[in-house]
Formats: C-alpha cells, sequence, structure tokens
C-alpha cells in the first residue's frame, strides 16, 4: 500500500469505511427481528461506546475544554444523531437494505442545499440543478403514492433530515474540537436515549448467535469510524468522497446474499441518478475549493 499514491489511499480507506458501515446494518438487519429496537440500541450504544472511548484514550482524542459554542454543536449534533439512529434502524427493520441505503445516498445534495439555505452558502446553477434531478430520483427510490409509499419510506427521508442537520451542525464546530470527541458524545447520547426509552419496552434474553451480531455491528461501525476518520487525513477530498458510493454496491450485493432481496428497476434507476447527481455535487465542490 507504501506504493499507492495519497489519493488511492483515500479511496481504498473510504470503501473501507463504507464496507464496515453496511455490514453493521446487515447485522443489525439480522438481529431486528429477534429484539425490540431500543434495547438493540442500548446494547450495541454499550459496546461501541466502550470501544470509542478506548480508541480515543489511545489516540489522546478527547478534549472536554471546550469553547460553549462547540459545546452547543456537539449537543445539536448528538440530538441529530439520536433521531438518525432511531429513523434509520425502524426503516432498515422494515425495508430492504439496498433501499434504505439508496435513499441516503441523497445526504451530499441535502446538504448543499442545507449549506445553502441555513448559512447562506453559494450554490451556483449546475449544483442547484443536480440537486433537483438527484430529488427526482429519490422520488422514483421512496414512490409516494397509494402504492409505493409507506411509512417506513418516510423514516428513511426522517434519517436523512438528522443526517443533514447533524453534518451541518458539524460543518459550524472549530478545529479545535477532535473527531473522536464528537462520535464518543455521540455513542455515549445513542446509548444513554435507549436506555431510557428501553423502559417501554420488555426486555428478551440475548441469544449466542444474537449477541455475535452485537459484537460484530459493534467492530464494524467502530471500524467505519476509524477509516472514515483516517480518510480525511490522505488524499483529495473531492477524489475520495465520490466512493462513499460503493455503500450501495454493498448494500446491493448484501441485500441479495444475506435476505435473498434485490431492488426493482424503478428503484435502481432512481438509486442511480442520485449516485450520478451527488458524484457530480461533490466533485463541483471540490473544483469550487481547488480555485478559492
Amino acid at each position: 500500500m507504501n506504493k499507492l499514491s495519497d489519493n488511492m489511499k483515500g479511496a481504498l480507506l473510504m470503501m473501507c469505511s463504507m464496507a464496515a458501515f453496511t455490514f453493521n446494518d446487515t447485522c443489525i438487519k439480522l438481529i431486528g427481528p429477534e429484539m425490540p429496537l431500543f434495547q438493540l440500541l442500548f446494547l450495541r450504544g454499550a459496546m461501541t461506546t466502550v470501544l470509542i472511548f478506548v480508541m480515543a484514550r489511545m489516540m489522546g482524542a478527547i478534549r472536554l475544554r471546550l469553547p460553549a459554542s462547540d459545546w452547543a454543536m456537539i449537543g445539536l449534533r448528538t440530538a441529530s444523531e439520536i433521531g438518525a439512529a432511531f429513523f434509520f434502524i425502524t426503516a432498515l427493520m422494515n425495508m430492504p437494505i439496498a433501499n434504505v441505503t439508496a435513499v441516503l445516498q441523497v445526504l451530499p445534495l441535502t446538504v448543499t442545499l442545507g449549506g445553502a439555505l441555513i448559512f447562506r452558502e453559494a450554490v451556483g446553477w449546475r449544483r442547484m440543478t443536480a440537486i433537483l434531478v438527484g430529488f427526482a430520483g429519490m422520488l422514483l427510490i421512496v414512490r409516494p403514492g397509494p402504492d409505493g409509499f409507506d411509512i417506513y419510506a418516510f423514516y428513511a427521508l426522517a434519517a436523512v433530515a438528522c443526517v443533514t442537520l447533524r453534518d451541518l451542525s458539524t460543518r459550524r464546530m472549530s478545529s479545535a474540537v477532535p473527531s473522536m470527541t464528537v462520535t464518543l458524545a455521540a455513542s455515549v447520547g445513542v446509548m444513554l436515549f435507549s436506555a431510557i426509552a428501553t423502559q417501554s419496552e420488555t426486555w428478551i434474553p440475548v441469544t449466542a448467535r444474537d449477541a455475535a451480531l452485537l459484537a460484530g455491528a459493534s467492530v464494524f461501525i467502530i471500524g467505519g469510524y476509524f477509516f472514515s476518520v483516517a480518510v480525511m487525513r490522505i488524499g483529495e477530498v473531492s477524489f475520495v468522497a465520490p466512493f462513499r458510493y460503493t455503500s450501495l454496491v454493498w448494500a446491493l450485493l448484501l441485500g441479495l446474499v444475506v435476505f435473498g432481496d434485490w431492488p426493482d428497476t424503478l428503484t435502481l434507476i432512481g438509486a442511480a441518478i442520485v449516485a450520478a447527481t451527488g458524484i457530480f455535487t461533490l466533485l463541483r465542490e471540490g473544483q469550487l475549493r481547488r480555485r478559492a
């Protein structure tokens, strides 16, 4: 790997990150039918929090003395992470994994649009056109109407909204905030929220199979976080970022092999449109950043 350019190293790390997150989703979906939602979130959150804390301590990346403005953004980001976890996993349990993943690929478009609407960031006609076309592709995936739209598609869209708010709040943090501190705060927040919410559920015994899947999910999500942090330190963002769409390839393969699901033609066309417009938006932002 030392012979590879920084851009290729970054691309490989991004693909590893997307694979890890998608394998985490697969483990969670396999557990889902057998375990209440908040019990699942709490157990995974507890395992993940311990692993993130250990990793952050080893990296010396825990910093609590931060400006109040940064803590406000960390709080907003953590609340958004809690909402995203709830809505995404609910959708994941009730929709094919490829469909949910395809909906989430609209994130670069929603973040760009959110930056324009909330922070008054300049968005030219090319990117705005890509956003509109991408949203049209998303409609092909969720298909609002009496035959195609259901409440779980709404949950997937709500997850997109929460992650968009999460990413926008991250943009407003100063460079003094370590990424692992932010990640640890989000993990603790999800764990505490689910611990409270489990009071409304009846816990079930955890089987050896479910324990193994939970452990696997925790390892995969930590791997995803680790690789995503490493990506930011290697290669050009405009080159590396489009490789996030490899998560859709993994979702298609795992959905077919593990769950026997394959999206219909309209969903595949919508996913292709969303991915193409997202990649264009990321590349265009990279060009503008280099010019600036």
